[in-house]
């Protein structure tokens, strides 16, 4: 399988590294810099699953041809329209994306470009990071992929991308209801995501407050409001899980948007994890409070990075 991924950043880097571990034919596209030091020093992934450090093939926007069986696109929703425009020449007609993005309002602009047919379904559960000397770091021993069709075109291709990626270290599946898991990773991290953002702590700092676990529970119930209204109410086993993660003393743990905020970052991925969420609430005359006061908070942020 030609596999053409975008970028080599923390995911796709990542998760392009251990597909060539697999056998796939693998290219990135990357900027001009980005293959400098890819050319002089390799891709190279430090992680206690394995480490990966060789030689890779890149092409970029002047030198990327229609080749490709898939595209593993894996960017910020914020950077989603220039991320199509840089994939668009690589599509032929049987050429597939593969998104590991977050929310679902990625999917309704990928399938207004590409058509639904060509685009797959895809969860991953990772934490990665690119560090300042052009290395990926991997966190921790968690490392999920769930794959899925949204047509009736994909399963051959959804089977062969698995079949690659299933001999790769870490948890590997594919689904017969690709649009439940991803609403179902969207609420889970949509819940934390405001909440941390919102009181500007880690999880276990806000259950251990006098209010935190009971706002907590709201947030949980206006994502889990919102998720049921949509046709895919949340599992009582992920919400469970939910519980456990979110409600937990213990857990110093905050969401990337909150640690890009911590950070100073200048643009967030507010709009496809907490904005969505509020605007498909409203829809349904769904009250989200919580989600709404998260999400002003988040406008006003990014407002005030902007006027620095």
């Amino acid at each position: 399988m030609k596999i053409l991924v975008l970028g080599a950043g923390a995911i796709g880097g990542y998760y392009g590294a251990r597909l060539i571990e697999a056998g796939a034919d693998v290219t990135f596209l990357v900027r001009p810099a980005r293959a400098a030091k890819l050319a002089a020093s390799g891709l190279v992934v430090k992680s206690e699953l394995g480490n990966f450090a060789q030689p890779v093939k890149t092409v970029d926007s002047t030198t990327v041809r229609p080749d490709y069986d898939l595209v593993l696109l894996a960017c910020k929703g914020y950077d989603l329209e220039s991320a199509m425009d840089a994939i668009a020449p690589a599509m032929n007609a049987r050429t597939g994306v593969l998104p590991f993005l977050n929310g679902m309002s990625v999917y309704d602009r990928l399938d207004a470009r590409f058509g639904r047919a060509r685009v797959l379904g895809g969860v991953s559960q990772i934490a990665t990071m690119l560090e300042a000397d052009g290395t990926i770091g991997h966190y921790g021993a968690l490392d999920t992929v769930i794959v899925g069709a949204r047509d009736a075109s994909q399963p051959p291709l959804v089977e062969a991308f698995h079949a690659l990626i299933r001999t790769t270290p870490g948890s590997r599946a594919t689904s017969d209801d690709v649009e439940q898991a991803l609403w179902n990773k969207w609420m889970m991290i949509a819940t934390g995501a405001l909440m941390t953002c919102l009181m500007r702590g880690t999880v276990g700092a806000i259950c251990r407050t006098q209010d935190g676990k009971g706002l907590m529970r709201r947030a949980m119930a206006e994502c889990a409001a919102v998720a049921n209204a949509e046709g895919h109410a949340l599992p009582d086993a992920v919400m469970a899980q939910m519980e456990k993660r979110l409600l937990d003393e213990t857990l110093e743990w905050s969401a990337s948007m909150a640690r890009d905020i911590a950070q100073h970052a200048s643009r967030l991925e507010a709009e496809n994890i907490v904005g969505d969420l509020v605007r498909r609430a409203k829809v349904f005359a769904i009250d989200t409070p919580i989600a709404q006061a998260a999400y002003c908070n988040l406008q006003v942020y990014e407002a005030q990075q902007q006027t620095r």
